[in-house]
């Protein structure tokens, strides 16, 4: 593809990585085959090769419009085109080089901006997040069908948290929402890890990741949050910590990249070098230490499982097959998945942002679960896993959760 960019950008390192994704393109198309958002509108501008012309129109100094605006705003950011592209297109850091620019250059009306300010205000806060959950459980039975759906009637007991007692050990990231709607994760994460002699600990002034606020127009704020989460996880490195232990893919996906992003920053740069290479999904880590699991697992009746694996999970970290391969060492029948590499509609804060495609998403996604009749529904990520479980009629879990239950 050839490029144009405009005076303003062109010399930045902004504009030189923009014109050096640009010029991979060939224009093929292979991407729209995947992309979710494409595959129900069926407008070009809401495919990645249409996404990726608005962004060079825009970098090559055209007028950027509310209409620009809203077909990037449409993006669920899965990338499952990445996956598909056969020249490596990084459509996924283009798209952020091209969000930031569309955020300066138009103005959102007042009530989408002020939604926007409020979930970057809220939910990266456990403080503020966790109360306003009980208040929403609290009003559950007054709120709409719709928004009643959202709220999640109860929360699973966490269960005990082995105290620190081995010489091993890994971090682990509560997360935004995650401690809140599902405690369970971490703490089923922590008595695994605790079995094969491995303990799990958080670090207790450690906030959120920083993909909230990045992704949803805030990417300085974004930025700002990976630094106080280095900074609170850098004397846990000090003294010894071996991993970084992500169970949200979510979160992973973003603190692998702390490398990219940060790069730029002199005063963090080699810190988030260092953490983005020591992070690991929860499969990943279960996966490399499983000849210490395979002796503690139970040889139970047999649980046919639909699994969903993120798109955060499979494209946005390149790992496919295996949480799957794990599940199934555990004693689960997995049952077949159509279309496993479209997205369920979650995508951080698209369902809130854009509930009309969400909400068809998370249909056809759980019509793909389904289908084989499964018994139960896993999934790698606390976003896919409440997106989910407000429309699926059997239980949603993470799978680490399903996997600890299958432990003798």
């Amino acid at each position: 593809m050839q490029t144009a960019l405009a005076e303003f950008i062109r010399d930045t390192p902004e504009g030189r990585e923009a014109d050096a994704i640009l010029r991979k393109c060939v224009h093929c198309g292979f991407c729209t085959a995947t992309c979710p958002t494409y595959l129900l509108l069926g407008d070009e501008n809401d495919g990645p090769r249409g996404r990726i012309y608005l962004v060079k129109q825009a970098l090559e100094g055209q007028e950027i419009t509310d209409k620009t605006r809203l077909h990037l705003d449409r993006c669920l950011t899965c990338r499952a085109c990445e996956t598909t592209c056969p020249s490596g297109v990084q459509y996924g850091r283009l798209l952020d080089i091209g969000r930031k620019l569309v955020e300066e250059k138009t103005v959102r009306p007042p009530w989408e901006r002020v939604k926007r300010r409020a979930l970057a205000a809220v939910l990266p806060r456990r403080s503020l997040f966790a109360p306003l959950l009980k208040l929403a459980r609290l009003a559950r039975p007054f709120l709409p069908l719709k928004l009643a759906g959202k709220v999640p009637a109860a929360t699973p007991a966490a269960g005990a948290w082995p105290a620190p007692r081995h010489a091993r050990k890994m971090l682990a990231l509560a997360g935004c929402v995650q401690s809140s709607l599902a405690p369970d994760i971490n703490a089923a994460a922590a008595r695994v890890l605790d079995r094969i002699g491995i303990s799990l600990v958080e670090a207790k002034v450690a906030g959120c990741c920083g993909a909230l606020r990045f992704h949803i127009g805030y990417q300085e704020e974004g930025l700002a949050d990976m630094r106080a989460l280095i900074d609170a996880w850098w004397p846990h490195l000090e003294s010894g910590a071996e991993a970084i232990v992500m169970t949200a893919s979510g979160c992973g996906a973003v603190v692998k990249e702390y490398a990219h992003l940060l790069q730029h920053d002199p005063a963090y740069a080699a810190k988030a070098e260092k953490i983005a290479a020591m992070t690991r999904d929860i499969c990943e880590v279960i996966e490399a230490e499983f000849g210490r699991v395979e002796p503690i697992l139970a040889r139970r009746e047999r649980v046919r499982l639909a699994f969903h694996p993120p798109c955060t999970l499979q494209h946005g970290q390149n790992i496919k097959g295996v949480t799957e391969r794990l599940l199934a060492k555990a004693g689960f029948e997995l049952t077949p998945v159509p279309d496993a590499h479209l997205c369920c509609g979650s995508a951080g804060t698209y369902s809130l942002l854009q509930p009309e495609l969400s909400e068809k998403l998370k249909r056809n996604k759980l019509s793909a679960l389904g289908s084989g009749r499964p018994e139960l529904i896993a999934t790698a990520n606390i976003g896919c896993q409440a997106h989910l479980q407000s429309g699926a009629e059997m239980p949603v879990k993470h799978w680490i959760v399903a996997f600890e239950e299958r432990l003798i």
